[in-house]
Formats: C-alpha cells, sequence, structure tokens
C-alpha cells in the first residue's frame, strides 16, 4: 500500500513539471519546421505590410504621390532617389509598386475569402443533406469546373457591368473596377473548395458525435456550422491560401489585357501592360511588377504547403508518421 501510495506521489510531483501543448502550439511547432513556409509567410508579411501602409511611404519616406506627373524626370534610372527608377510620365516605380501590391493583394485575398465562404457552404450542405440536392448541387458545380476560366473572365471583364449599373465610385475609396474583378474571380473559383468541403463532411456526418446532436434534437444549421465545418477547416485554409495565389495571377492576366484594374489606380497587372511598349528602352519597367507577382504566388504556394504539413497531424518534421 505504501508503494502504491509513494508511486501516485511522484507521478502527481512529476506531473507539475509537465506542460500539455495546446493544439495550436503543437501546429506552430510543426510550420516553423517547414522553412521554406516560414521564411514565406515573413515575404508575405512584409509585403502586406509595406503595401497596405503605402500612403504613409508615399508621405515620409518616397515623398511621391502615387500619380504624380514630371515629364522631366521620365525614364529615370535606379538611384537613391527614386529605388526602382521612373516610369515615362516620371512617375515614382516604387510607390506605384506598392500601390499595386494593395490592389493586387487585396483582390486575391478579398476573392479567395468569399469564395471559400460559398464554397464551403454548397459543399456542407450538399455533403449533410444528400440526396437530390447533393446531385443538383455537385452537377452544377461540374458544370461551373467543365467551363474555360479565362476566355469567360475576359468576356464579363469587356461587359463592364458596374459602367452598366452607373457605380462611379463605392465606399472607402475602392475603385469600381477593383469590385468587378473580384466578383468575376469569385465566380470562377469557390467550385475546388465545395467539392473538398463535401468529402469531408460526408465522412464527418458518420461520426458518433454527429448521432450524438442529432439524437440530442440539434437544428441541422447548428450541426453545420458548430460540429461539421469547424472540423473541416484545415483543408478549408490550405485551400484558401493556396487560391489567393491563383486569384493574383487572374487579376494580372485581365489587368496585362487592359481588362482588369483601370488607370490610374495602379496594379502590378496593369503595370505589366503598360511596360510592354517600352521593353527596349526600359525593361526595369517590366521588370518589377513580374518579380513581385513571382515572389508571392510563390510564397503563396510555400505557406500553403507549410499549412497543410502543419495541420497534418501525422506530420514531424518533414516527414509522415509510419502508421503501424
Amino acid at each position: 500500500m505504501r508503494n502504491i501510495r509513494y508511486q501516485f506521489s511522484q507521478r502527481r510531483r512529476l506531473s507539475g513539471f509537465i506542460k500539455v501543448r495546446k493544439p495550436t502550439n503543437r501546429t506552430w511547432d510543426r510550420f516553423k519546421t517547414h522553412r521554406l513556409a516560414f521564411v514565406s509567410w515573413l515575404v508575405l508579411l512584409t509585403l502586406l505590410t509595406l503595401s497596405f501602409s503605402a500612403p504613409l511611404f508615399s508621405k515620409y519616406v518616397t515623398r511621391y504621390e502615387m500619380s504624380q506627373v514630371d515629364l522631366s524626370a521620365s525614364f529615370k534610372p535606379i538611384s537613391l532617389k527614386h529605388p526602382f527608377g521612373t516610369d515615362e510620365l516620371g512617375r515614382d516605380v516604387f510607390t506605384r509598386i506598392l500601390y499595386g501590391g494593395r490592389v493586387s493583394l487585396m483582390v486575391g485575398i478579398t476573392a479567395a475569402l468569399a469564395a471559400t465562404i460559398i464554397g464551403t457552404l454548397i459543399g456542407a450542405v450538399a455533403g449533410y443533406y444528400g440526396g437530390w440536392l447533393d446531385t443538383l448541387l455537385m452537377r452544377f458545380t461540374d458544370t461551373m469546373i467543365s467551363l474555360p476560366t479565362l476566355p469567360l473572365m475576359i468576356i464579363l471583364a469587356a461587359v463592364d457591368l458596374p459602367k452598366h449599373l452607373n457605380l462611379k465610385a463605392l465606399p472607402l475609396g475602392i475603385d469600381v473596377s477593383v469590385l468587378n474583378i473580384i466578383c468575376i474571380v469569385v465566380i470562377f473559383s469557390w467550385m475546388g473548395v465545395a467539392r473538398l468541403v463535401r468529402g469531408s463532411v460526408l465522412s464527418l456526418k458518420e461520426r458518433d458525435f454527429v448521432a450524438a446532436a442529432q439524437a440530442l434534437g440539434m437544428s441541422t444549421g447548428r450541426i453545420i456550422f458548430v460540429y461539421l465545418i469547424p472540423n473541416c477547416m484545415a483543408p478549408i485554409i490550405v485551400s484558401a491560401t493556396l487560391a489567393v495565389g491563383g486569384n493574383i495571377l487572374y487579376e494580372s492576366a485581365l489587368s496585362f489585357l487592359g481588362l482588369g484594374i483601370q488607370p490610374p489606380v495602379p496594379s502590378w497587372g496593369n503595370m505589366l501592360n503598360n511596360a510592354q511598349d517600352y521593353l527596349r528602352k526600359a525593361p526595369m519597367l517590366a521588370l518589377f511588377p513580374g518579380l513581385f507577382i513571382l515572389l508571392t504566388v510563390v510564397s503563396i504556394n510555400f505557406l500553403g504547403d507549410g499549412l497543410r504539413d502543419a495541420l497534418d497531424p501525422h506530420f514531424v518534421q518533414g516527414r509522415k508518421k509510419n502508421k503501424l
């Protein structure tokens, strides 16, 4: 009896030195082991900070406005006064890169969030209810996936719906062309999330905790939003992260074709479109926006890989656990 009491007291004493780590802490520890993802996260954080603080940089650092024209200083080379040089109108390219990043990142992030919400709702409803509703929603999703995305985006962008609706300005100083591109990108980017969430819900709704919730008389909405969707958050977060890079590429492609963000509002895509006329005289005008697009998209892809591994409970230091 004394031995049992002694062992019990020793265990209690040792348990005081053992700290149980929260799931979020374990996820963060796994994420930090993915060096490329961690560096990409720092790069994206720096880009977001610089882009969304562009007015402060314009006022206190570069001392140039976004659309400040100086024809006597056109095509200036890289210097301390103009870190990225100037364009054909003498505008500071570094300042316009910062403002352009704010627009491009806002389109990518906002469209990804909106598409993720729509896809999550459609996938959760289809997976939980099943039957004819599942068939109807998934056949509509399959139809949207089979459509040629970029040609239809070009057609919708050429229609310029805000102009037909007489929308000239939006709250918070958001240009109508930005809203137009966000809506177009969302229309064609929710399907992957919907199929992913549906598959997860189909497996989760057979679990005991869902049967217990149903037996307790909980409403369908509570079961979906409180029990099912939170358990699907890992693949949803990864899918939403990777969608940001694709949305930035869509915006850049449409702006490069002259159908996206309209001047004088800068974006990395329309800066590339404007630079194509001066490739021989000033190739750096095309280099910097293209470089920032490349850096952002690659960083987002590495971040998505790191999140996928960090949210996987079987992941340990870059390798999967062997299942016994």
